[in-house]
């Protein structure tokens, strides 16, 4: 160490032959660095000042030459080092310096882009939301299967609304690909206006229609999003309970029980009705924006602008699939977003702001995207309830598939434990197929009992009661009481209202009530199996115990098994490649035109058949006229209509007057008749 300015400190070295001063002090320090010493502090040594140094040296001949002596080894010293500190013995000055320094470890090396990059990709696919993504794809191929067995040749469960579904994605990425003005006026219902329209359209799987061509291409499309969907609803309510505050077992019992309810399963040929991941998936993004749980109450600090923007998108695309399921969900936000505001407002003059202004423009902004959504879709349906008033509902077709209260405790014929066991049961139901309600014994056992043992709160757990029975009430349609004061107001004053035709479908936002009352419960389960084993060594469950928090969640994968059936498509004609538009294919009828419309899908030539939620009283005329085709009655009406060509399906006639009129003369009659494959082509 130097000598600081007061002499303090350790006393220099000295050299060779040195006599100590008066004072007991060593001759003049000289410049050791290069020797090893410490390096000297900022502020110089007392002897390099002259008037010290003449006080002390006084000229003497031996301090001179000891001064000279030492200079020489300085020299020589540097020299060897490079002069300047910088040869090969730096590391041994520097570690002579500070001898602790070779006890340290070596520094880390910063690592290269390509391990950043690694840790990163790492770092992501071990994330909860990655997991939990790949757990619901997972999940969802093994629960559909064999949906993807064959995935080019069959659908689940029938082979008539899944056919019109298929159709609805290939027809709607033909329009945005070729002229998507026209995107209404579709091939079908010829020469019907607006046509798109008869039914939800899915119009949110617009782009996969973009990919692939003809009926084998649409087919594997729907099986692709069917499966999607059902990963999509998984993945959305368990975000949703997450978001919430629920516990991650408890998250993944509120997600497989939404999606594989059994009443979903007699919707397995609905992709519009299975398609409903976007509600809790929108719900828990704007829920996340606000910093708002049900556990944890609102956390400003956790706002998030961004997520609220992405909620009210996701929210927009959940609508555009249809309003079938739509409709609900967007009454569901409009209320939402009213209280809000009006909150928002009403702590706004008491001087505090519960969302922050840049919140309220984001809340403003999404409801308005999502509205303006909400009011394009709406116009073609309108336009069809003017054109066809016919299809608009009374409130005693509701009642047709209004179920009973026994209805919410029997399954469907789809289910793999109960279907058997619940046919008697659904003997008993009008209509079972929108009648079997059942969401789950299971899940009924595990939301009783959130209501005494949760994690949520007592009030919590309260409005999600209510939520369970009013949903519940609206989804008996006009069996409870008749619906006076409970669907009937909503079907006659709500616009929309009068166009859903089955009510039970309400039972979707049921389910997903009772699997967060059901998240509660789990997830209050595996804290106090933590707190439990909190003091073994190691302080983590017995496999045992670990079973156990798992077993609710095994159950609910149980019951949502199913036995759901994969019809093989039927073939497309040769004809359907060959003969343009527009055109008519014998038989027509509800369930015959569905095929009809998959197979249009090669050439998309206008075909006068369809098949949607009701029937144009035109296509019934045609159906009505045509029965005696080949015939002038028939003919002279077709030519009014526009249409060129009839297609006769020789495999579908057996049993109908077609059998026996196919093969009449027609040379009176100003056509002509070819087979073309396994069908007749009349040109008219």
């Amino acid at each position: 160490m130097t000598t600081n300015a007061t002499g303090g400190g350790q006393p220099p070295r000295q050299t060779d032959g040195a006599t100590p001063g008066p004072s007991g002090a060593a001759g003049p320090p000289q410049d050791r660095t290069a020797a090893g010493d410490a390096p000297r502090s900022a502020e110089p040594d007392r002897a390099d000042k002259p008037e010290v140094a003449d006080a002390k040296l006084d000229g003497t001949t031996a301090d001179k030459a000891r001064t000279d002596e030492t200079k020489v080894a300085t020299t020589a010293e540097a020299a060897a080092t490079g002069g300047d500190g910088s040869g090969p013995d730096r590391k041994d000055t520097v570690a002579e310096a500070d001898p602790w320094t070779s006890f340290a470890p070596e520094p880390e090396p910063v690592p290269g882009r390509p391990r950043r990059a690694a840790r990163a990709t790492g770092r992501f696919l071990v994330h909860e939301w990655t997991l939990a993504v790949l757990a619901s794809l997972a999940l969802a191929v093994g629960m559909t299967w064999p949906t993807l067995r064959y995935p080019l040749y069959t659908l689940p469960q029938d082979y008539w609304d899944p056919s019109l579904q298929a159709w609805q994605m290939a027809w709607s990425g033909h329009a945005l690909r070729t002229n998507p003005g026209q995107l209404f006026q579709s091939n079908t219902f010829f020469p019907e206006p607006w046509s798109f329209a008869f039914s939800d359209m899915l119009l949110g799987y617009a782009p996969a229609g973009l990919l692939g061509t003809g009926p084998d291409a649409a087919v594997l499309r729907y099986n692709i999003m069917f499966v999607l969907a059902h990963a999509m609803a998984t993945f959305g309510a368990y975000v949703l309970a997450r978001q919430l505050g629920s516990g991650r077992i408890g998250a993944a019992v509120a997600g497989v029980s939404y999606t594989y309810a059994p009443w979903l399963l007699a919707q397995a040929g609905h992709l519009h009705i299975v398609s409903n991941g976007g509600i809790p998936l929108a719900l828990a993004m704007l829920a996340r924006g606000h910093g708002w749980s049900l556990r944890h109450g609102y956390r400003p600090e956790r706002r998030r602008v961004g997520w609220a923007y992405a909620g009210w998108v996701v929210a927009a695309w959940q609508l555009s699939l249809g309003f079938g399921i739509g409709l609900v969900f967007a009454y569901v936000l409009a209320v939402t977003l009213l209280v809000s505001a009006a909150v928002w407002f009403w702590r706004r003059r008491r001087g505090r702001r519960p969302f922050g202004r840049r919140l309220f423009v984001a809340d403003l902004v999404g409801g308005l995207l999502f509205a303006g959504v909400g009011a394009l879709l709406a116009v073609p349906y309108f336009k069809v309830a003017e054109l066809h008033p016919n299809a608009e509902r009374t409130l005693g077709d509701i009642g047709v598939y209004s179920p009973p209260a026994s209805g919410f405790f029997t399954a469907p014929a789809e289910s793999w434990i109960w279907g058997g066991l619940h046919e008697g049961a659904r003997a008993t139901l009008p209509w079972h197929p929108e009648m079997t309600l059942l969401p789950g014994f299971v899940l009924y056992a595990l939301a009783a009992g959130g209501l005494f043992f949760s994690v949520w709160r007592l009030r919590h757990r309260l409005l999600l009661l209510a939520g369970v029975l009013v949903t519940m009430v609206l989804a008996m349609g006009t069996e409870f009481f008749g619906g006076t004061f409970t669907y009937a107001p909503l079907f006659e004053h709500l616009p929309g209202f009068s166009g859903l035709r089955t009510p039970g479908r309400m039972m979707l936002w049921t389910t997903l009530l009772l699997g967060l009352l059901a998240a509660g419960t789990v997830t209050a389960f595996a804290q106090r199996v933590r707190e439990l084993t909190g003091g073994r060594v190691p302080a983590r469950p017995s496999p045992w115990l670990r079973l156990a928090t798992l077993l609710p969640l095994l159950l609910v994968v149980v019951e949502g098994l199913n036995d759901t059936p994969h019809p093989v498509v039927p073939e497309q004609p040769v004809a359907m490649r060959t003969v343009d538009g527009p055109l008519l294919v014998l038989p027509s009828g509800q369930n015959q035109d569905q095929p009809v419309m998959l197979w249009s899908t090669s050439r998309f030539q206008q075909v006068v058949n369809g098949g949607s939620g009701f029937t144009p009283k035109q296509l019934d005329d045609v159906r009505r006229v045509t029965a005696a085709f080949p015939d002038q009655t028939s003919v002279d009406y077709l030519r009014t209509l526009g249409v060129r060509d009839v297609v006769v399906l020789r495999d579908q006639i057996v049993g109908t007057p077609w059998e026996v009129t196919v093969d009449a003369p027609v040379d009176q009659l100003g056509i002509t008749r070819q087979q073309v494959g396994n069908a007749v082509v009349f040109r008219l």
